[in-house]
Protein backbone atom coordinates (compact mmCIF):
# COMPACT_ATOMS: atom_id res chain seq x y z
CA UNK A 1 0.00 0.00 0.00
CA UNK A 2 1.33 3.66 -0.73
CA UNK A 3 0.02 7.16 0.22
CA UNK A 4 1.66 10.60 -0.58
CA UNK A 5 3.14 10.16 3.32
CA UNK A 6 1.74 8.66 6.47
CA UNK A 7 -1.47 9.50 6.30
CA UNK A 8 -2.23 5.81 4.43
CA UNK A 9 -1.47 4.96 8.07
CA UNK A 10 -4.70 5.32 8.77
CA UNK A 11 -5.93 2.61 6.17
CA UNK A 12 -2.57 0.36 7.19
CA UNK A 13 -3.57 -0.04 11.01
CA UNK A 14 -6.92 -0.78 10.11
CA UNK A 15 -5.72 -3.60 8.09
CA UNK A 16 -3.53 -5.07 10.08
CA UNK A 17 -5.71 -4.87 12.64
CA UNK A 18 -8.37 -7.05 11.11
CA UNK A 19 -6.14 -9.21 8.35
CA UNK A 20 -3.34 -9.78 11.14
CA UNK A 21 -1.85 -12.77 9.04
CA UNK A 22 -1.37 -10.73 5.74
CA UNK A 23 2.34 -9.40 5.36
CA UNK A 24 2.10 -5.36 4.71
CA UNK A 25 4.32 -3.56 2.92
CA UNK A 26 3.91 0.43 3.05
CA UNK A 27 5.78 3.17 0.66
CA UNK A 28 5.27 6.89 2.05
CA UNK A 29 6.07 9.38 -0.99
CA UNK A 30 7.10 11.93 1.63
CA UNK A 31 9.24 13.46 -1.64
CA UNK A 32 6.70 14.44 -3.58
CA UNK A 33 3.87 15.35 -0.53
CA UNK A 34 2.06 16.33 -0.65
CA UNK A 35 0.07 15.09 -3.93
CA UNK A 36 -3.07 17.23 -3.76
CA UNK A 37 -0.80 20.49 -5.08
CA UNK A 38 0.66 18.51 -8.15
CA UNK A 39 -0.76 17.66 -11.67
CA UNK A 40 -2.53 14.95 -12.81
CA UNK A 41 0.28 14.29 -14.63
CA UNK A 42 3.02 14.08 -11.75
CA UNK A 43 0.25 12.22 -9.15
CA UNK A 44 -0.24 9.84 -12.33
CA UNK A 45 3.62 9.26 -12.53
CA UNK A 46 4.33 8.96 -9.10
CA UNK A 47 1.69 6.40 -8.79
CA UNK A 48 2.72 3.97 -12.00
CA UNK A 49 5.92 4.06 -10.47
CA UNK A 50 5.17 3.11 -7.10
CA UNK A 51 3.10 0.08 -8.39
CA UNK A 52 5.64 -0.84 -10.53
CA UNK A 53 8.16 -1.32 -7.41
CA UNK A 54 5.43 -3.02 -5.51
CA UNK A 55 4.82 -5.68 -8.38
CA UNK A 56 8.57 -6.11 -8.75
CA UNK A 57 8.31 -6.86 -4.40
CA UNK A 58 5.69 -9.81 -5.80
CA UNK A 59 2.82 -8.64 -3.54
CA UNK A 60 -0.75 -9.55 -4.58
CA UNK A 61 -2.73 -6.59 -4.18
CA UNK A 62 -1.98 -2.90 -3.98
CA UNK A 63 -3.90 -0.13 -1.62
CA UNK A 64 -3.56 3.13 -3.24
CA UNK A 65 -4.46 4.45 0.29
CA UNK A 66 -4.18 8.42 -0.57
CA UNK A 67 -7.69 10.11 -1.92
CA UNK A 68 -5.86 11.78 -4.15
CA UNK A 69 -4.43 9.57 -5.64
CA UNK A 70 -7.17 7.42 -6.28
CA UNK A 71 -9.30 9.75 -7.49
CA UNK A 72 -6.89 10.92 -10.53
CA UNK A 73 -4.95 7.58 -11.02
CA UNK A 74 -6.79 4.63 -9.94
CA UNK A 75 -8.60 3.84 -13.61
CA UNK A 76 -5.37 3.91 -15.64
CA UNK A 77 -3.77 1.91 -12.74
CA UNK A 78 -6.29 -0.62 -12.90
CA UNK A 79 -5.90 -0.33 -17.04
CA UNK A 80 -1.76 -1.24 -16.71
CA UNK A 81 -1.54 -4.32 -13.62
CA UNK A 82 -3.57 -7.28 -13.25
CA UNK A 83 -3.72 -8.00 -9.45
CA UNK A 84 -6.26 -6.39 -7.23
CA UNK A 85 -5.98 -2.63 -6.43
CA UNK A 86 -8.45 -0.70 -4.12
CA UNK A 87 -8.79 2.71 -3.92
CA UNK A 88 -10.29 5.36 -1.09
CA UNK A 89 -13.16 6.87 -2.38
CA UNK A 90 -14.55 9.19 0.44
CA UNK A 91 -18.09 7.84 1.81
CA UNK A 92 -20.35 10.24 0.25
CA UNK A 93 -22.86 7.26 -0.52
CA UNK A 94 -23.58 6.47 3.66
CA UNK A 95 -23.07 10.38 4.35
CA UNK A 96 -25.63 11.47 2.09
CA UNK A 97 -27.87 8.69 3.52
CA UNK A 98 -27.35 9.12 7.00
CA UNK A 99 -28.24 12.89 6.88
CA UNK A 100 -31.09 14.37 8.20
CA UNK A 101 -30.28 18.25 7.72
CA UNK A 102 -29.53 16.69 3.59
CA UNK A 103 -25.91 19.08 4.98
CA UNK A 104 -22.91 17.19 3.86
CA UNK A 105 -19.52 18.27 3.80
CA UNK A 106 -16.06 16.94 2.42
CA UNK A 107 -13.06 18.16 3.79
CA UNK A 108 -10.57 17.25 0.49
CA UNK A 109 -6.87 18.54 -0.83
CA UNK A 110 -6.95 20.76 -3.46
CA UNK A 111 -6.70 18.15 -5.92
CA UNK A 112 -9.45 15.98 -4.98
CA UNK A 113 -11.82 19.34 -4.50
CA UNK A 114 -11.39 20.15 -8.53
CA UNK A 115 -11.41 16.60 -9.84
CA UNK A 116 -13.86 15.84 -12.52
CA UNK A 117 -14.28 11.93 -11.48
CA UNK A 118 -14.47 13.38 -7.88
CA UNK A 119 -17.53 15.62 -8.53
CA UNK A 120 -19.34 13.32 -10.94
CA UNK A 121 -18.91 10.89 -7.70
CA UNK A 122 -20.80 13.23 -5.71
CA UNK A 123 -23.23 13.89 -7.77
CA UNK A 124 -24.19 10.11 -8.61
CA UNK A 125 -24.25 9.87 -4.78
CA UNK A 126 -25.62 12.76 -3.30
CA UNK A 127 -28.74 11.61 -3.09
CA UNK A 128 -30.87 14.84 -2.94
CA UNK A 129 -28.64 16.15 -0.07
CA UNK A 130 -26.40 19.07 -0.32
CA UNK A 131 -22.69 18.77 -0.48
CA UNK A 132 -20.29 21.28 0.43
CA UNK A 133 -16.48 20.69 -0.70
CA UNK A 134 -14.17 22.06 1.88
CA UNK A 135 -10.42 22.27 0.20
CA UNK A 136 -7.84 22.13 2.94
CA UNK A 137 -4.78 23.51 2.30
CA UNK A 138 -1.83 23.23 4.37
CA UNK A 139 -3.70 20.18 6.80
CA UNK A 140 -1.32 17.37 4.98
CA UNK A 141 1.59 19.52 5.48
CA UNK A 142 1.13 19.82 9.39
CA UNK A 143 0.26 16.22 9.89
CA UNK A 144 3.48 15.32 8.01
CA UNK A 145 5.46 17.36 9.82
CA UNK A 146 3.94 15.49 13.31
CA UNK A 147 2.18 18.95 13.82
CA UNK A 148 -0.93 17.23 14.55
CA UNK A 149 -2.30 18.06 17.75
CA UNK A 150 -0.93 21.39 17.86
CA UNK A 151 -2.57 24.86 18.40
CA UNK A 152 -1.46 25.77 14.92
CA UNK A 153 -3.52 22.71 13.40
CA UNK A 154 -6.33 23.70 15.48
CA UNK A 155 -6.70 26.84 14.08
CA UNK A 156 -6.70 26.23 10.70
CA UNK A 157 -9.21 23.56 11.36
CA UNK A 158 -11.10 26.09 12.99
CA UNK A 159 -10.64 28.27 9.58
CA UNK A 160 -11.96 25.19 7.26
CA UNK A 161 -15.08 23.81 9.67
CA UNK A 162 -16.32 27.34 10.90
CA UNK A 163 -18.25 27.90 7.01
CA UNK A 164 -19.86 24.03 7.66
CA UNK A 165 -21.20 25.02 10.59
CA UNK A 166 -23.21 27.99 9.59
CA UNK A 167 -24.76 25.68 6.88
CA UNK A 168 -26.05 23.47 8.94
CA UNK A 169 -24.35 20.21 7.99
CA UNK A 170 -24.98 17.26 10.21
CA UNK A 171 -22.25 15.14 8.88
CA UNK A 172 -19.17 15.71 7.73
CA UNK A 173 -16.50 13.05 5.80
CA UNK A 174 -13.00 13.01 5.77
CA UNK A 175 -11.46 12.62 2.47
CA UNK A 176 -8.35 12.35 2.98
CA UNK A 177 -6.43 9.51 4.41
CA UNK A 178 -3.89 12.18 6.17
CA UNK A 179 -7.33 13.70 7.97
CA UNK A 180 -8.51 10.71 10.71
CA UNK A 181 -5.03 11.83 12.63
CA UNK A 182 -6.80 15.19 13.96
CA UNK A 183 -10.28 13.67 14.01
CA UNK A 184 -9.90 14.40 17.51
CA UNK A 185 -9.41 18.22 17.23
CA UNK A 186 -12.19 18.37 14.31
CA UNK A 187 -14.73 16.60 17.05
CA UNK A 188 -13.64 19.49 19.27
CA UNK A 189 -14.77 22.11 16.81
CA UNK A 190 -17.94 20.69 15.37
CA UNK A 191 -19.30 18.99 18.65
CA UNK A 192 -20.81 15.87 19.12
CA UNK A 193 -24.18 16.40 17.12
CA UNK A 194 -22.16 16.04 13.96
CA UNK A 195 -21.31 12.54 12.87
CA UNK A 196 -17.87 11.87 11.29
CA UNK A 197 -17.46 9.60 8.59
CA UNK A 198 -13.93 8.07 7.06
CA UNK A 199 -12.84 4.83 4.87
CA UNK A 200 -10.57 2.88 6.86
CA UNK A 201 -12.92 -0.09 7.44
CA UNK A 202 -14.49 -0.06 4.20
CA UNK A 203 -11.00 -0.15 2.84
CA UNK A 204 -10.14 -3.25 4.62
CA UNK A 205 -13.83 -5.06 3.98
CA UNK A 206 -13.14 -4.44 0.40
CA UNK A 207 -9.76 -5.80 0.30
CA UNK A 208 -10.34 -8.60 2.29
CA UNK A 209 -13.29 -9.75 0.04
CA UNK A 210 -10.88 -9.38 -3.04
CA UNK A 211 -8.15 -11.42 -1.82
CA UNK A 212 -10.76 -13.97 -0.73
CA UNK A 213 -12.65 -14.23 -3.74
CA UNK A 214 -9.36 -14.66 -5.46
CA UNK A 215 -8.08 -17.20 -3.12
CA UNK A 216 -5.54 -15.08 -1.91
CA UNK A 217 -6.00 -14.49 1.98
CA UNK A 218 -3.32 -15.45 4.19
CA UNK A 219 -3.76 -17.47 6.78
CA UNK A 220 -2.13 -18.57 10.54
CA UNK A 221 1.07 -17.14 9.63
CA UNK A 222 2.30 -16.77 13.19
CA UNK A 223 4.73 -14.55 12.58
CA UNK A 224 3.43 -12.10 9.44
CA UNK A 225 5.64 -8.82 8.88
CA UNK A 226 5.12 -5.11 8.12
CA UNK A 227 7.97 -3.44 6.33
CA UNK A 228 7.50 0.23 5.96
CA UNK A 229 9.41 2.44 3.41
CA UNK A 230 9.66 6.28 2.18
CA UNK A 231 11.35 8.52 -0.59
CA UNK A 232 12.46 10.83 2.46
CA UNK A 233 14.24 8.84 5.33
CA UNK A 234 14.29 10.55 8.38
CA UNK A 235 14.58 9.96 11.87
CA UNK A 236 11.61 12.05 12.56
CA UNK A 237 9.15 10.28 10.32
CA UNK A 238 10.65 6.94 11.44
CA UNK A 239 9.30 8.35 15.21
CA UNK A 240 5.63 9.74 14.03
CA UNK A 241 5.28 6.67 11.91
CA UNK A 242 5.40 4.49 14.76
CA UNK A 243 3.35 6.72 16.96
CA UNK A 244 0.71 6.40 14.39
CA UNK A 245 0.99 3.21 13.03
CA UNK A 246 1.12 1.81 16.91
CA UNK A 247 4.39 -0.21 16.79
CA UNK A 248 8.34 0.27 16.01
CA UNK A 249 8.21 1.06 12.69
CA UNK A 250 12.14 0.83 11.02
CA UNK A 251 12.12 2.93 7.68
CA UNK A 252 13.99 1.89 4.70
CA UNK A 253 14.46 4.11 1.58
CA UNK A 254 12.53 4.26 -0.98
CA UNK A 255 13.92 4.15 -5.03
CA UNK A 256 11.65 4.10 -7.24
CA UNK A 257 12.61 0.98 -10.53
Amino acid sequence: MFDSGIGGLSIAQCIHQHLPDENLIYVADSQFAPYGDKSSTEIIERVNKIADWLIHQQVKAIVVACNTATVIAIEQLRLRVSIPIIGVEPAIKPAALHSKTKKVALLVTEATAINTRFLSLVDKHKNGAEIYIQPCPGLVELIEQGLHQSEQCFKILHTFLQPLLQSNIDTLVLGCTHYPFVRSLIQNIVGDNITIMETAQPVTDQLARQLANQGLLASNQSMSQQHFFSSRVSTQQARLMSVLFGQNVTLQQFCAL
